[in-house]
């Protein structure tokens, strides 16, 4: 994936966060019942973890891309391997 799109991906991402913990907020104004709000809990969670994925994948596939001196399609098995790691570790 390419830096500027995978960056781009990634504060789009946080921005959805943050209006998700914004919504958990007003939730708690509201007195809305703890199961609704743990619930959202919940997925802010899971997005948080998806962005620490996302920076992971980046940051790795940016050290293999300017540290290896190999041809593009051995960098690209070693990107995909990258990828097969992360997705294991969710």
């Amino acid at each position: 994936m390419e830096h500027e799109e995978s960056k781009k991906k990634i504060l789009n991402r946080l921005k959805t966060i943050k209006g998700h913990i914004g919504g958990v907020e007003k939730m708690i104004v509201d007195d809305k019942p703890c199961e609704d709000i743990a619930l959202q809990i919940s997925a802010i969670r899971a997005s948080v973890h998806k962005v620490g994925m996302l920076i992971m994948e980046d940051y790795a596939n940016e050290c293999i891309a300017s540290n290896v001196d190999l041809p593009d399609e051995d960098i690209q098995k070693l990107e995909k391997v990258i990828h097969t790691l992360l997705e294991f570790t969710k």
